[in-house]
C-alpha cells in the first residue's frame, strides 16, 4: 500500500472552502494580537508578527489574500497594537503593492529572494511606522535597527508557519 501524497491523514476532514478561506486572515489577525500580550520588556524589540504573517502569506501563497486585504488587516493591527489609525494600514498596503510589483516583474522566486522581498518589506514598514509615531528628534534608531534586525531573522519562522498551515488548508 502506498502512502498518501499530502501529509493528511486519510480520514481527516478537509476544511470547508469558506474555513480555507478565511484561514490567512486569522492568522495574520492572531500574529497581530501577539501585541496584547503582556511582555516584560525595556525596549520595544517586538517583531510585527501580524506583517510578518501577512508577508509569508502573499509570498508563499499568492491567492490566499486579495489586494484588498492589508488595508484592512492594517487597521485591525492600527486597533490592536496602539500604532496611530492609519498608519499600518498604508505601509501594509504599500509594501503589498511592492511585493505585487516585484512579482510582476519576476515572475518565479526562491526562498532568498522571498526572504529579501519581505526584508525590504519589513524594514520600510518599521521605519514608516516610526516615523508616523513618534517625533523625529526621539533617540530610537538603534532600538528600531535592532527590531528590523530581529524582524527579518523571523521571517523564515513565520514562512514555515504558513507553508504548514497552506498544507492543511488545500484539499
Amino acid at each position: 500500500m502506498t502512502p498518501p501524497s499530502s501529509s493528511r491523514r486519510p480520514f481527516d476532514e478537509p476544511l470547508t472552502p469558506g474555513s480555507a478561506r478565511l484561514l490567512p486572515w486569522t492568522t495574520v489577525m492572531a500574529g497581530s494580537l501577539v501585541t496584547i500580550l503582556p511582555w516584560g520588556a525595556t525596549l520595544a524589540l517586538l517583531p510585527p508578527f501580524g506583517l510578518l504573517m501577512m508577508l509569508a502569506w502573499r509570498l508563499l501563497a499568492p491567492l490566499s489574500l486579495r489586494v484588498w486585504a492589508p488595508a484592512l488587516l492594517g487597521l485591525f493591527d492600527d486597533l490592536v497594537s496602539g500604532q496611530p489609525l492609519g498608519s499600518a494600514m498604508l505601509l501594509w498596503t504599500l509594501s503589498f503593492f511592492l511585493v505585487e510589483a516585484m512579482d510582476a516583474r519576476s515572475g518565479v522566486r526562491d526562498f532568498a529572494q522571498n526572504w529579501a522581498i519581505a526584508a525590504v518589506s519589513i524594514a520600510f514598514c518599521l521605519a514608516g511606522g516610526r516615523l508616523v509615531a513618534t517625533r523625529l528628534g526621539a533617540h530610537v534608531d538603534s532600538v528600531l535597527l535592532l527590531q528590523i534586525v530581529i524582524s527579518i531573522l523571523l521571517f523564515p519562522l513565520a514562512a514555515r508557519l504558513v507553508a504548514w498551515i497552506d498544507l492543511k488548508r488545500a484539499p
